[in-house]
């Protein structure tokens, strides 16, 4: 199975702002990458990029005043059968796990275990190994209600498990927590899962937030939201938590401008469900924007003119024909022009 994924998230700075970005497929998914993983940023700034501790691939930047998006587009081959289950997978002793499993039995920003061991061990101290994982997400999956509407940033395992209401995230924190309660490493995991195999969710795609244990000597996939095997998912970075694996670190004032996230199955007529592409066609200097909508599923494509944020912000999509009929010899209408044309000489 094919699977195409990727993001385009726009960010609007006052000033020079250094950013760290955690948007690259993790590493161990590099021989599956069929198109190639780059990041591409308008306007066009340096690229640095390193390893955190965890292995996790990071992208350094410095956006420039005014918006800059971040994007890509890309193509991951994946096996297309749901995750494996191991249900007689065994917990290891404490003495014999390896070292690098040590530190996700502690507690962290999000994952208070001083306060939830107690409760962790009254619940789920009569049974071990993967019945105990499948246990804690069994409750997590029923006494958590999920919405975008309750998500915060700030909230933790120990108020997830009093308040009832989270997004993927907090399920996730809550789950873990309780695993590192019990004696079993867990740690936090960020990708891309898609509606692969599953009926659609009505709402807006987001990068998604799962947990993996150690036991057996290897990490496995658990989802205390969805508490489901699924299909296609696609690891980003793991951590602690959800402070070590943030989608973007900023160092300076900025607000998010926009955000959308795709992950949709390849037919194999080569088509999809995923969201149009955008390219940005022409900016002025007074703020407003120009875009091409490439929608491949409906078979069109359309310019988005943008106002800028002083006259409304309205956008108005209209026909390239159209487009080029109104008064078709301004800057914008000059660049739609070049990028056609470089388009066909391409082609």
């Amino acid at each position: 199975m094919k699977i195409r994924v990727g993001y385009d998230i726009s960010y609007d700075c006052a000033q020079p702002v250094p950013m760290i970005v955690m948007l690259n497929i993790h590493y161990s998914r590099a021989a599956d990458v069929i198109k190639p993983d780059h990041m591409r940023t308008d306007p066009y700034v340096p690229l640095r990029f390193y390893r955190d501790s965890f292995g996790n691939w990071c992208t350094r930047l410095v956006a420039p005043p005014g918006r800059i998006r971040l994007t890509t587009d890309e193509i991951v081959h994946d096996s297309g059968l749901p995750e494996p289950a191991f249900p007689f997978a065994i917990q290891h002793p404490i003495e014999d796990l390896p070292n690098d499993a040590l530190l996700f039995l502690l507690g962290s920003r999000y994952c208070e275990t001083d306060r939830l061991s107690p409760a962790a061990w009254s619940m789920f101290g009569h049974v071990e190994g993967w019945a105990r994982v499948q246990a804690i997400c069994d409750f997590v999956h029923q006494h958590v209600s999920f919405g975008y509407h309750h998500a915060r940033p700030n909230r933790t395992a120990w108020e997830t498990f009093n308040e009832r209401v989270g997004v993927c995230r907090d399920f996730a924190h809550l789950a873990l927590t309780l695993c590192r309660c019990t004696n079993i490493p867990a740690r936090y995991c960020t990708g891309y899962l898609g509606d692969i195999g599953v009926p659609a969710d009505p709402n807006q795609m987001d990068f998604s937030g799962w947990f993996e244990v150690y036991l057996d000597n290897q990490w496995h996939v658990f989802d205390a939201r969805h508490n489901a095997r699924r299909i296609g998912r696609i690891l980003i970075a793991y951590g602690r938590d959800a402070a070590d694996v943030a989608i973007s670190n900023t160092f300076g004032p900025n607000r998010l401008a926009g955000f959308r996230v795709w992950t949709d199955q390849v037919r194999s007529d080569g088509s999809t469900d995923a969201v149009p592409s955008t390219e940005t066609i022409y900016a002025s200097s007074n703020g407003d924007r120009w875009e091409l909508i490439q929608d491949t599923v409906n078979s069109r494509a359309f310019v988005r003119h943008k106002a800028n944020e002083s006259s409304g912000g309205h956008e108005t999509d209209v026909s390239i024909d159209d487009f080029m009929r109104r008064n078709g010899s301004g800057p914008e209408h000059a660049a739609l022009r070049h990028l056609i044309s470089t388009r066909a000489s391409a082609g």
